[in-house]
């Protein structure tokens, strides 16, 4: 899915749109113990209850391609007869209405999500007629072509509420307030079936992980049995790897830089591209080539790609370069410049010892202190 896709489906949790048929939800304590479970009509809550869960349905369809939200296809033997798919798809077409498969759907859950606390297991199923679109991408809201039904599922930390003093309004008096268990935003979320190319894609299901170091393997394994995809960390090591087996002692600032920089422009020309910038072996081996890398080096590019990425693969661009930062390290300093001004810096040796300089023209803040005025040695002799 891409990001208007997403944005799509995002959208349908409002009150004007909903299109939510059923709930079903479980709280899990620390134990793995199961203290309530629900299965109801979902426009049977409350107005308020039903905004509360709009919100947290939201943000479980919210974040970065290939960072929070992930396309994953499923694998082969899920698709068999009592294989998880299958499971998956049989819940979706009872659309919450077999409770057997409701409880079976929570049993998995709960068996293979390992969180060591309190959560709230939340369970929907919804329509959505998808209208037609024009070829210049204007909505015909009256022409709808096809329904997307699916299943939407998240877990949700429950945390106890923080002491802390309040009024209370019988006694007129500030007193200690009651702390209860508060439901908080989902940490892990799955939409199934995926919506792709804005229709119903059987054989993906879209993830949500708040935090890409806890991808919950397991729960992917058991629940979903889909391929699982690297994360944007992941992404991010192997690019390092590759420019540093490739470059190896050539490995220069000047080079580096000018990678960031050509990917960095990259991504700004598909600025309107909702799918991600995904790079080639082709295209990135150009990159390095037009970043000034060594051309000896080169020689082994496609090996060291196929090695660090994977034959045939290519490497989302948002996922490894920050575009919003440019960030250099010694084990004693760390200077973070905006990604629009690298052109600032320059790698200089001075009296034999390699030196990063950073040219500064106008206004300089140290500690917080405006520093009106600036006093430097002059270099007469560079290498």
């Amino acid at each position: 899915m891409n990001k208007k896709e997403i944005s799509e489906i995002k959208k349908q949790f409002t009150e004007d749109r909903c299109a939510i048929s059923r709930i079903a939800t479980c709280y899990v304590d620390a134990n793995k113990d199961v203290r309530c479970t629900m299965k109801e009509a979902f426009l049977s809550l409350s107005k308020e209850e039903e905004y509360k869960y709009y919100d947290l349905f939201r943000k479980s369809l919210s974040g970065t391609l290939n960072t929070n939200l992930f396309t994953m296809e499923f694998n082969i033997d899920a698709e068999n007869p009592g294989g998880e798919w299958d499971f998956l798809y049989r819940l979706n077409k009872s659309e919450l209405k077999d409770d057997a498969l409701i409880d079976e759907f929570f049993d998995k859950v709960i068996s293979s999500y390992e969180y060591g606390q309190n959560y709230y297991i939340i369970l929907i199923h919804s329509k959505y007629d998808i209208p037609g679109r024009t070829s210049d991408s204007l909505t015909l809201d009256d022409a709808s072509e096809n329904v997307f039904s699916y299943l939407n599922a998240l877990i949700c930390p429950v945390t106890l509420s923080k002491g802390a003093l309040s009024y209370n309004a019988e006694e007129n008096l500030m007193r200690d307030r009651i702390r209860d268990w508060v439901v908080e935003p989902p940490i892990t979320a799955f939409m199934f079936p995926a919506f792709n190319d804005r229709n119903t894609d059987l054989h993906s299901v879209l993830y949500y992980s708040k935090a890409a170091k806890e991808m919950h393997p397991e729960f992917i394994e058991k629940v979903l049995n889909a391929e699982p995809v690297k994360t944007s960390i992941e992404q991010k090591a192997d690019f390092n790897t590759l420019i540093e087996d490739t470059l190896d002692d050539t490995c220069e600032f000047e080079v580096v830089k000018n990678i960031h920089d050509n990917i960095k422009e990259l991504i700004e020309m598909n600025a309107d591209n909702p799918d991600p910038v995904m790079i080639t072996k082709d295209e990135l081996k150009q990159i390095f080539f037009d970043a000034g890398a060594d051309g000896d080096k080169m020689t082994s590019f496609d090996d060291k790609f196929d090695n660090a990425i994977g034959s045939g693969e290519t490497i989302p661009a948002a996922s490894i370069i920050n575009k919003r930062s440019f960030k250099i390290e010694t084990p004693d300093i760390l200077v973070r410049v905006n990604p629009e001004r690298t052109d600032l810096l320059k790698a200089k040796i001075i009296d034999g010892q390699q030196c990063l300089v950073i040219a500064v023209d106008s206004h300089l803040s140290v500690n917080g202190v405006d520093a009106r005025t600036l006093a430097f040695e002059a270099i007469d002799n560079e290498e």
